[in-house]
């Protein structure tokens, strides 16, 4: 893989997306631009942008490297996404609109109080800072290993290196410079995985026809797992824990909500979403197809293949097995998923931090654009930081550990916003943060109980009981007052 080529591919992506970034932010520079884009952002560009976003390089690397071990059950999961959808675009959005907030955990402050609303904050902040700083890693990680090693560049120069770009290109425009960034990114990502799947059966002689028959005749093109309830593969655990990731990753985190708020109205939002939740199935099934067809091809060729699943395609295509076009659409896929993942948590981190901690709407505008500046550059620092501890100890799956993370510090979200959207009553606002701290807690200990005396392993139905071990501590409360 030639070093100085990508590198330089790399500071022309950047140079195209900080281009967007001047033109889309030159006049929009105030807070309400960052955080919400004047609600004026299209709704086809938001819907289309979000599946870069919430794909990320997690899925370009892991999801092709799943295969060898876990089939395609993955699919399961992705077909819980489909519901999960459907509760954000009829339950949670019309909720949203109807409190006209910026920042959704606001929506918790009206409904229970403002211990509610910070503790929402709390464990958004949490949660998507470690998740958007692993998927960040994971892409940046590829480059480090098969270019800048090369050179001698230690990975905390690259890590930085990277957030830095992704900082200059979004620390104007925010929101409105990102809905574009992240239209631009998608239409990379799918188009580098399209191609790299044709070079790869061409690889193999394959056309259409061989393609289809080739994923069909695979021992790995097992979607479906019924007969093992003790599997964290089986298709009611996968299916409802992708439905619940869905409504806990998107539907209750503001990076992803700040985007459909960004519409001009609730039906465009709710459009946006339906439109965006129809590209999962199709896409996540093209990136699974692509990891049959390289088993394949290492086992027609005889390759030998790294233990860890993350590394079977990178190595494959950064050794030319599939052609220098190959080569240049996978890292252009890598870069564009990792700048998609990044730029949209930054600011929905720094808009949280911003409106439910410190309150900058009760700062003039000269003042909140400083604390919003500073916030942005304190969480890209953050970032670095968690990157490189993700360096030292990651030993797993990426994407695995990734959910399982997930499942703990997002179930106290999606359980604060199930009681203040299912119930009527107040609750004991005092209460909630240690509500929130102790329900993991239980899940973790429960947990190695089940393995420990069943052999029962939580696989993501984990988040759906943390959830309700939040909203039945909040009913227990809501019955002493």
């Amino acid at each position: 893989m030639n070093g100085t080529f990508i590198f330089i591919l790399i500071l022309l992506y950047f140079g195209v997306l900080y281009a967007i970034s001047c033109f889309t932010g030159k006049k929009h520079s105030e807070n309400a631009a960052f955080f919400l884009g004047n609600r004026k952002a299209p709704w086809h560009a938001v819907a289309f942008g979000m599946v870069g976003a919430s794909l990320s390089g997690i899925s370009f690397v892991s999801v092709p490297g799943m295969v060898g071990e876990f089939d395609m059950t993955y699919m399961q999961m992705v077909f819980g996404f489909l519901p999960g959808y459907a509760v954000i675009a009829f339950v949670l959005l019309p909720f949203y609109y109807r409190m006209n907030v910026t920042s959704i955990y606001t929506c918790l402050d009206s409904r229970i109080g403002r211990n509610a609303c910070k503790t929402g904050a709390g464990f958004f902040i949490l949660s998507r800072t470690v998740a958007a700083a692993a998927r960040l890693y994971v892409a940046v990680l590829v480059l480090q290993t098969y270019v800048f090693d090369a050179w001698r560049i230690p990975f905390t120069l690259t890590a930085a290196g990277f957030l830095l770009m992704i900082w200059l290109y979004t620390r104007k425009g925010g929101i409105r410079t990102i809905v574009w960034t992240d239209l631009l990114q998608t239409s990379f990502l799918i188009a580098a995985l399209i191609i790299i799947i044709r070079q790869v059966a061409g690889g193999l002689n394959l056309d259409f026809t061989g393609i289809v028959t080739a994923v069909k005749e695979s021992p790995h093109s097992r979607i479906f797992v019924f007969d093992d309830w003790y599997s964290r593969q089986n298709f009611f655990k996968q299916f409802f824990g992708g439905m619940f990731v869905t409504i806990a990753m998107t539907g209750v985190d503001q990076e992803m909500m700040q985007k459909n708020l960004a519409c001009k109205n609730l039906r465009e939002a709710q459009k946006n979403v339906c439109t965006c939740s129809l590209f999962f199935i199709p896409v996540n099934f093209l990136f699974l197809c692509l990891g049959i067809l390289a088993l394949n091809y290492a086992s027609a060729r005889h390759i030998v293949l790294p233990a860890t699943g993350d590394d079977i395609l990178p190595v494959l295509i950064s050794n030319g097995h599939f052609g220098i076009a190959a080569i240049i659409l996978f890292v252009t896929g890598i870069i564009a998923v990792t700048f998609a993942g990044a730029d949209s948590a930054l600011t929905g981190l720094t808009t949280s931090i911003c409106v439910d901690f410190l309150e900058i709407d009760k700062h003039d505008e000269k003042e909140a654009r400083k604390i919003r500046m500073r916030v942005h550059l304190a969480i890209s620092l953050a970032f670095i930081g968690i990157m490189l501890l993700f360096k030292a100890v990651n030993n797993t799956s990426v994407i695995d550990a990734l959910y399982r993370i997930v499942s703990y510090t997002y179930g106290p979200l999606l359980g604060l916003f199930a009681f203040g959207i299912l119930f009527k009553t107040k609750t004991c606002d005092k209460a909630v943060p240690y509500i929130c701290i102790i329900s993991p807690v239980l899940c973790f200990a429960g947990n190695l109980l089940l393995e420990a005396t069943a052999g029962y392993r939580f696989g993501y139905e984990l988040l759906i009981v943390n959830a309700a071990f939040v909203v039945a501590g909040l009913m227990i409360f809501r019955k002493k007052l």
